[in-house]
């Protein structure tokens, strides 16, 4: 319970800055509204989806009832229905987003750059898939063929997040690479799929050098000896997919809605980062 205090500790100072200013943005509707409080607070809401991803359980809901309603009860004396809980969870995905921008890593001047696939069902079932299908598009790796997302990260050397962005599995790797890095400087490492003249160019006029691999049919040129290293390092991101896909398990073909899926994902990359140790300071 002293990791969910931490979690919870982070969240509320967070929600107590960022609600207030949030909901001064609002637009009105222009009828009148009842603005009745929720038995869970927002940071409660965050708290359990983050603690989720650090709890070891494979699906939410043994997670909610077996863990939470069983021996947490204590800290959530409001603690509604699992039911009521799914129909809380699309309220907390912006407030959510904004901790993770907050939360970002410092700029060293060494990034790494890499995606990964995120299926929303086996391909075999994607002609029947529903819950997705107005954003979830076919794309294809070097495993194979899927049916869903990408996500897209750039971390620096210490393994903190710089960036993330989730496209349609048919967008190209190197498509949303300009978003990615800007306010980065420095050296940027990623592997052969993000190989472009054009965006070697673009890339290196805004004070970013992009490295990586050749192909086998491209020339041979020579490269500093510090760029061969920290080339050989980019395996730091490959596994931080690994950690995010097998821990923290921001992959799964059990989404109810767009908005619970994405409350999943960014819950996903933060439970991850605090459960590494990971330092991060807001920016």
């Amino acid at each position: 319970m002293v990791q969910w205090e931490w979690v919870y500790c982070d969240v509320d100072d967070f929600c107590r800055e960022f609600l207030p200013a949030w909901e001064r943005q609002l637009l009105e509707a222009g009828a009148r509204q009842r603005q009745r409080p929720a038995a869970l607070t927002v940071s409660e809401v965050m708290t359990i989806v983050i603690a989720f991803h650090l709890s070891g359980y494979r699906t939410f809901k043994h997670f909610y009832i077996d863990c939470v309603g069983r021996y947490h009860r204590d800290a959530f004396p409001m603690l509604v229905s699992y039911s009521r809980f799914v129909e809380l969870m699309p309220s907390v995905l912006v407030p959510r987003c904004a901790f993770v921008h907050t939360r970002r890593g410092r700029v060293t001047g060494i990034a790494f750059i890499d995606s990964t696939r995120l299926e929303v069902c086996h391909p075999k079932r994607a002609h029947a898939h529903r819950v997705l299908e107005t954003s979830a598009r076919w794309g294809k790796t070097t495993v194979g063929w899927f049916y869903g997302f990408k996500l897209h990260l750039v971390i620096n050397d210490e393994g903190e997040l710089l960036a993330f962005k989730l496209t349609a599995g048919n967008v190209d790797d190197r498509a949303p690479v300009p978003a990615l890095t800007r306010g980065l400087f420095g050296k940027l490492f990623g592997d052969k799929g993000y190989i472009s003249q054009q965006l070697f160019d673009e890339l290196y006029e805004r004070g970013v050098q992009l490295i990586t691999r050749l192909r086998k049919n491209m020339k041979n040129k020579l490269m500093p000896l510090v760029d061969k290293l920290l080339l050989r390092k980019r395996a730091l991101i490959e596994s931080v997919n690994d950690q995010l896909k097998n821990v923290s398990q921001i992959e799964h073909t059990r989404h109810r809605s767009p908005a619970n899926f994405l409350v999943n994902l960014v819950a996903g990359l933060m439970a991850w980062f605090k459960k590494a140790g990971f330092e991060v300071t807001p920016t």
